[in-house]
């Protein structure tokens, strides 16, 4: 019982660390869409912000559904 709370705190935290992230990458590219006036630095940073999030909750739940079994 205490793995299902952990793993379900964790998946929590990842998901909210991702739409955080997602939200500030979105918000770096102006109105429109295109490029904004971020610089490439800071775009580059939170693309990795953002796929290191979603690589982090996909990972927690390929280990939760491997755990499951």
């Amino acid at each position: 019982m205490t793995s299902l709370r952990m793993n379900a705190s964790l998946t929590a935290m990842a998901t909210a660390v991702a739409i955080s992230c997602s939200a500030a990458a979105l918000a770096s590219q102006g109105p429109g869409g295109g490029m904004g006036t971020a610089s490439h630095f800071t775009q580059m940073t939170m693309t990795i912000l953002v796929y290191g999030a979603s690589a982090i909750v996909v990972g927690v739940g390929l280990i939760g559904a491997a755990r499951g079994r």
